[in-house]
């Protein structure tokens, strides 16, 4: 019994049978707040990257469909004059710096029919600003009937300023279009080349180019 005590005294003595000091949980507490602070940051600017990163990708294929629909309005510009919204005259295939704040309105073809509907290919479209938006607009029929609203798509935001310039064939930028020396012409004149110019708040100036012979 007694040589079982011993062993007893021995084995409580030993310095391997205490457990954690009060100062070695407070280290390691101490320790883990600190990771867990560093990981946390670390998660958190991943995050923020992902959705900065997930935004300029919205904000680069809104900026794509812009130029893709300008491009491809201008690229195929037809000749048709339409009726103007009163029915009491025509309006040119291209009329620019109009008075009720509308860019640019034009006839344009190649209008696709996946559908298909009974309609023609032609398609009468304008471009519009509106608090920093800007919009494209279409009618579903050439002529404006009376009272029909265009329909309208959103294009791209935060727009300072747009401008439309037409070269003619002295090869002079003009902002109106046809030129006031040209409005009296029988016969539509198309412009040489289309500069259309954004000015984003975030991009800055943002240039593109549309030969149209």
């Amino acid at each position: 019994m007694t040589r079982y005590r011993e062993q007893f005294r021995c084995v409580a003595r030993s310095p391997y049978a205490h457990g954690f000091t009060l100062i070695e949980l407070l280290t390691a507490i101490t320790i883990f707040a600190i990771i867990s602070a560093l990981a946390l940051g670390g998660l958190n600017a991943i995050a923020t990257q992902q959705a900065i990163a997930k935004d300029q990708i919205q904000r680069l294929g809104a900026l794509q469909r812009t130029v893709r629909y300008l491009t491809e309005d201008f690229a195929q510009l037809n000749p048709r004059y339409v009726r103007d919204i009163l029915g009491q005259g025509s309006e040119p295939p291209l009329t620019a710096d109009l008075i009720d704040g509308t860019l640019v309105r034009l006839s344009r073809g190649g209008w696709r029919n996946p559908v298909p509907v009974q309609r023609g290919t032609l398609q009468r479209v304008q471009y519009r600003i509106e608090d920093e938006v800007l919009f494209r607009e279409y009618w579903p029929v050439m002529d404006y009937p009376l009272g029909m609203e265009p329909r309208q798509l959103e294009l791209i935001d935060d727009v300072d300023e747009i401008r439309i310039e037409y070269l003619d064939s002295q090869s002079q930028w003009h902002a109106q279009w046809p030129p006031l020396r040209q409005q009296n012409s029988d016969s539509f004149i198309y412009p040489g080349a289309v500069r259309i110019t954004l000015m984003l708040a975030d991009w800055g100036e943002i240039v593109r180019i549309v030969d149209l012979l």
